[in-house]
């Protein structure tokens, strides 16, 4: 992988991350549309280590409150009542569902799943999903000329089976075309939860599991030696600079304007991927990387 690869690669993911359009998605198709290898998913999982270490700075006051109110509840019973408490117990609860699936598709995840035709399909599946959530969250909060508007659910009314729930859609983001947003911020949409606070929760429990994923892959790379070390580590720091700016834009976005124009989007580019890949012009399977 070349320098300037790595640059345009860090800057796709950390541009793509934090929006409903899949940052894994984009990584492979920038590199197929530019006639490079595949970057492959220790790649993105090594460079979401950048963006997520956006979220935490981004989220440190939260973070550090319910590190705190997290782990004094190990020892006193009554922090365990404590809203931050309990948001750190329903982050790792969340976390479950990927951590089993993560590990159990590992060969998956990194050979069939990559296949472009299956990422044009989840593209446009999440994508009208994504649309369908919005649309019934925008019908409740405007509610209508015989109907009043609906109160949505914030985070302090997360349950456990909605963290499960949180945790079962940011799973399928382990397919490309997915997106750990998208799906996620769907299935709290279509639990009744506002915006904001789908978004919110969808970035705190993306912490643990990006993070792990990142060390994991890195531990198999140094093994291995299969990883350009230098752009690697450049396309990282890329893609922190870039998914700290777009966190700051999409939380101030998605409190007042709609979902439509990402669905619009990913419906697009599906269609566009298909309509190539039948052409032949691109190759719907990874080409093998070099390191």
């Amino acid at each position: 992988m070349s320098w300037f690869e790595s640059l345009i690669l860090g800057l796709v993911q950390g541009l793509t991350e934090f929006l409903p359009v899949s940052s894994s998605a984009h990584l492979r198709l920038t590199a197929a549309f530019s006639g490079w290898e595949d970057p492959g998913a220790a790649f993105t999982a090594i460079t979401q280590i950048g963006t997520e270490t956006a979220v935490l700075i981004y989220f440190r006051k939260d973070i550090g409150r319910i590190l705190s109110a997290w782990t004094r509840s190990l020892t006193d019973k009554r922090m365990r009542r404590d809203p931050d408490a309990r948001m750190g117990w329903l982050v790792i609860v969340g976390s479950i569902p990927i951590g089993v699936l993560g590990v159990t598709l590992k060969d998956q995840i990194e050979g069939p799943f990559r296949d472009l035709r299956l990422t044009a399909a989840m593209l446009i599946g999440m994508g009208i999903v994504l649309g369908v959530a919005d649309r019934l969250a925008a019908r409740d909060e405007s509610g209508g000329r015989h109907r009043a508007a609906k109160q949505r659910k914030d985070l302090g009314d997360l349950t456990v089976k909605d963290g499960l729930i949180y945790g079962i859609c940011q799973a399928m983001a382990l397919i490309p075309g997915v997106s750990r947003s998208g799906a996620t911020i769907s299935g709290g949409l279509f639990m009744g939860y506002r915006r904001e606070a789908a978004a919110r929760y969808s970035f705190l429990l993306a912490i643990p599991a990006v993070l792990a994923s990142g060390a994991f892959e890195l531990k198999d790379a140094a093994d291995g030696g299969h990883v350009s070390w230098g752009p690697t580590a450049f396309a990282t720091v890329v893609a922190f600079v870039t998914g700290y700016a777009v966190i700051a834009w999409f939380m101030k976005f998605i409190s007042t304007r709609s979902f439509m124009p990402f669905v619009w989007y990913r419906i697009a580019l599906g269609v566009v991927i298909i309509v190539l890949v039948g052409m032949g012009v691109l190759s719907p399977h990874a080409a093998e990387s070099a390191g």
